[in-house]
């Protein structure tokens, strides 16, 4: 075909839009598609509006809801392609956008607007949580004049050395994709581009597009080609099959083969070929926290929660494996228990993921393809092959075992401590109660304290979907906006955020949202008066829980060890606008449940109250994280807490054996 003249390339029609107009307009017209099935990248636009963006992305967001509500001729009002949402707090709404697109497989999410300085700034928080768990989100900060005509402006950052140098460069480090628009030309290239990584499932996070405030009102002449509906195929890359072969020899050469799930399985939408893959070998399965339900509770192979608030059956296996497979997982420190979990001397790793640098961790025999497609390539590989009847039934043993100890915790003796006693719960018979009254696709959500850590061990989940712990970050504040992006995702679903008074005094803001948008969420509220989770640990490493209690300051001793505060949770959240349930016993709780499950789906938010003993733990996982302590002190507790920890450091491992993998044969026959 030839090209066309430089006449008719200044004759192609041209549509005249600000920036900020020709922004808008672009991403309401952007899909994904993946096995046949379409839908919009962008839900829609959560915004908080100041000087920055006001008049710029604003104004473009008005004008395309305007132009949806007065249809031309006869035509009905129809929803704007890119809907705007108010949001409460800038990192809130990028907390929402993250759990929104996390439910949606990372195949839609939205786009988040902020005005220059601090309001912009505050999205870092989200960018770095959203790039950490490699889930898309796009994000439009507004920047001060590209043509500093009235620098410096209000918000404005000023460097004597650098001029071009804004407080958006914050971003870079966090994004997966960062670019600042200062002319309306570099526009169609920054779009694009933002949309190559939102769409890779290998290098997706966080996108970052910079806008400075003039440029965002400034008028061009745009290629009409630019607004047309565009699909992003969302790939799922096929492993070699030399690859396959090699991987498949490597686990067919193991006595005590272990699977390790991360999220990739769920992004992936690989549950049910793990469940055929491990039915047929018999290889157990241990669950990071994003991987967690990727069998459903009660399978055979299913071991639940792997690492540092693992499960014992779990880490039992771990100790002991001599090939690991982990399947999308990072790898993380919690995963590994600090690099402890793995004690068997030859033990190789086998690493199936979308993205080759997780692949390659561990110095693992690394397959970089997508986990669906690779579990049911191996699962032909491995045809005809399981492990012995005698690790069947030592899977099954243990998990027994476990399971018991769950149930104790779901259901407590009722003089435990004296606390309870006074009518308070354990925060493991508050999570059996929501666990076993919830329906099995509800959805439970949490990110910070120390709920995280039990809802891993303990919680039972039933759907593929009905588990939701942000773990990558662990971001306190998370729970509350996060729920909302669950339920905007598919309001099908009831969503249970459990958060801590700690978390909950973070961020609160979007139940006002949620009033707003008159979204059901369910907040179960834990009051344990502080900081619980850290609590615990700085007693474990000797620092006594200082700086971890709400408490008054003491006259006499000058410290925070007085009274509690005299602080009303509920009633903050009763006047944010939601529906409060108070309760103070196990009964009490129970019919909270059932309330909240049966409030209007309309409703609004509903927020169950519950005071719980923070002396009260769950099981121990029998595993270890790696909190340094000091190493010389005036205290003994700290003293003792070093000891102990000199000696977990003995069990860290490199893990950097070579992956050996033994010459590929087909079939192999079954073990005994």
């Amino acid at each position: 075909m030839s090209r066309p003249s430089t006449t008719d390339r200044a004759q192609q029609p041209t549509v005249r839009l600000t920036v900020a107009q020709a922004t808008i307009r672009f991403l309401g017209q952007q899909w994904t598609e993946r096995d046949g099935e379409r839908r919009r990248l962008f839900a829609g636009c959560l915004g908080i509006f100041g000087h920055g963006n006001v008049a710029g992305i604003g104004q473009a967001l008005l004008q395309e809801e305007l132009a949806a509500s007065r249809p031309a001729g006869k035509g009905q009002s129809r929803e704007p392609d890119l809907p705007y949402v108010l949001a409460r707090n800038e990192q809130a709404m990028v907390h929402t956008a993250v759990a929104y697109a996390r439910q949606q497989d990372r195949l839609s999410t939205w786009v988040c607007t902020a005005s220059i300085g601090p309001g912009s700034t505050n999205m870092l928080t989200g960018a770095a949580l959203a790039t950490i768990n490699r889930i898309p989100v796009l994000l439009l900060p507004s920047g001060t004049f590209a043509t500093r005509a009235s620098a410096p402006v209000l918000q404005e950052l000023e460097l004597p050395h650098a001029g071009d140098v804004t407080v958006n460069d914050a971003f870079r480090p966090l994004s997966r994709f960062f670019d600042e628009v200062t002319r309306p030309e570099q526009l169609p290239a920054a779009l694009l581009g933002a949309m190559r990584v939102l769409t890779d499932p290998a290098e997706t996070g966080a996108v970052t597009i910079s806008l400075p405030q003039d440029v965002q009102a400034e008028v061009h002449d745009w290629p009409v080609e630019l607004f047309e509906e565009r699909v992003w195929y969302v790939s799922r890359p096929r492993p070699d099959t030399i690859r396959v072969e090699q991987a498949a020899a490597v686990i067919r050469s193991a006595k005590r083969p272990l699977l390790v799930a991360g999220g990739g399985v769920h992004y992936s939408g690989a549950e049910d070929a793990l469940e055929a893959f491990c039915s047929a070998t018999g290889i157990p399965v241990g669950e990071t926290q994003a991987g967690k339900g990727s069998l459903p509770h009660g399978h055979p192979q299913q071991l639940g929660a792997i690492g540092s608030t693992g499960t014992t059956a779990a880490n039992a296996i771990a100790a002991e494996a001599d090939v690991v497979i982990g399947i999308g997982t990072r790898w993380s420190d919690f995963t590994t228990a600090s690099r402890t979990a793995f004690q068997d001397e030859g033990v190789r790793f086998v690493n199936i993921n979308i993205a080759g640098f997780d692949a390659g961790k561990h110095s693992g025999y690394a397959v970089v393809a997508d986990a669906r497609e690779t579990l049911t390539a191996l699962s032909a590989e491995l045809e005809g092959w399981s492990v012995s009847a005698a690790y069947r039934r030592k899977q099954g043993r243990l998990w027994k075992d476990w399971d018991a100890r769950v149930e104790a915790t779901y259901n407590p003796p009722k003089k435990v401590t004296k606390g309870l006693e006074k009518g308070l719960l354990t925060q493991g018979e508050v999570i059996g109660c929501v666990n076993e009254l919830s329906d099995p696709r509800d959805v439970v959500l949490c990110a910070a304290g120390s709920m995280p850590g039990d809802l891993h061990k303990l919680w039972r989940v039933r759907d593929r979907k009905g588990y939701h712990v942000e773990y990558g970050y662990s971001c306190m504040g998370y729970e509350v906006p996060a729920s909302l992006g669950i339920r905007l995702a598919d309001p099908t679903r009831e969503v249970f955020a459990m958060v801590g008074d700690g978390g909950y005094l973070m961020m609160p803001t979007e139940l006002v949202t949620a009033v707003q948008e008159r979204a059901k969420v369910i907040v179960v509220l834990v009051q344990n008066h502080g900081f619980h989770s850290i609590g615990s640990l700085s007693e474990s490493l000797g620092s006594q829980r200082f700086g971890t209690r709400y408490r008054m300051r003491d006259e006499g001793s000058h410290r925070l060890e007085g009274d509690f505060l005299p602080v009303d949770l509920a009633a903050n959240a009763r006047s944010l606008g939601a529906h409060v349930i108070e309760v103070h016993s196990r009964e009490e709780l129970e019919a909270a449940i059932a309330e909240a499950r049966a409030w209007p789906a309309d409703g609004g938010p509903v927020v169950i109250h519950v005071e719980t003993d923070p002396f009260v733990h769950a099981p121990d996982s029998e595993s270890w994280w790696d909190v340094p302590v000091s190493e010389v002190s005036d205290l003994d507790s700290t003293s003792d807490a070093y000891r102990t920890y000199a000696e977990h450091k003995k069990s860290q491992r490199a893990l950097v054996a070579p992956t050996g993998a033994p010459a590929t044969r087909r079939g192999g026959g079954r073990t005994r």
